[in-house]
This record gives C-alpha cells, structure tokens and sequence, in this order.
C-alpha cells in the first residue's frame, strides 16, 4: 500500500519561514509528480507548487520567488522551501503525488493527511 506522510508545518511570525516535507512509501514502482495543494478556511484547495520528473516545476503565482520545491529521487521525498511567509499563506498544506505502485498496473493519485501552517504574530 502507498502511503503518503508529511511533516514540518507549525506556527511561524509574517516573514519567517517553514519547510514541508512528505515521504511516499510502500511498493513504488514510478513517481511522476509529487506536489504541494492547500486550503484555507471558506475556500478552494489550490495548487501552490508541483514538480515533475525531479525536475520539471510549477508554481503559484501567489508564491512565486518565496517558495521552492525540490525533490529527493533516492528517497521518494518532496519538499517545500517556504520563506517570507504572509498572513495569506496559512493553510492546511496537502501532499500530492501520482504513483505507479501498489500492485496496479496504472497511475494513482495519493494524498497525505495534511499539515497546518499558521502564519501569526
């Protein structure tokens, strides 16, 4: 069974900085791409940053030049560089990744269990 498990979120002051980490185990065959989503209270969970092939990345606008993904093959680790955090950040931080493992012969989307970052002074 593939499972997906996060850490690093917790309480940080406007401007400081966190960094997430999620660990993808179980029988894995291929990572294509892993990413980070969050959701803040009232609304929509959104894609803040993804990256394909341990290579290929995305951002959010709304994160660009703060945050930074990267990707650790060897250990089937994504992580998320977050610096200069604003008050529009805090969110429960989701872990996403699509995986060829578990037995299946095709493509799965995973999700963790999700971390709260809460930006306060």
């Amino acid at each position: 069974q593939v499972q997906l498990v996060e850490s690093g979120g917790g309480l940080v002051q406007p401007g400081g900085s966190l960094r997430l980490s999620c660990a993808a185990s179980g029988s894995i065959s291929s990572i294509n791409t892993m990413g980070w989503y969050r959701q803040a209270p009232g609304k929509q969970r959104e894609l803040v940053a993804s990256i394909t092939n341990g290579a290929i990345t995305k951002y959010a606008d709304s994160v660009k030049g703060r945050f930074t993904i990267s990707m650790d093959n060897a250990k089937n680790t994504v992580c998320l560089q977050m610096n200069s955090l604003k008050s529009e950040d805090m969110a429960v931080y989701y872990c996403n990744a699509y995986i060829l493992g578990g037995g299946l012969f095709y493509f799965q989307n995973y999700w963790s269990q999700g971390t709260q970052v809460t930006v306060s002074s």
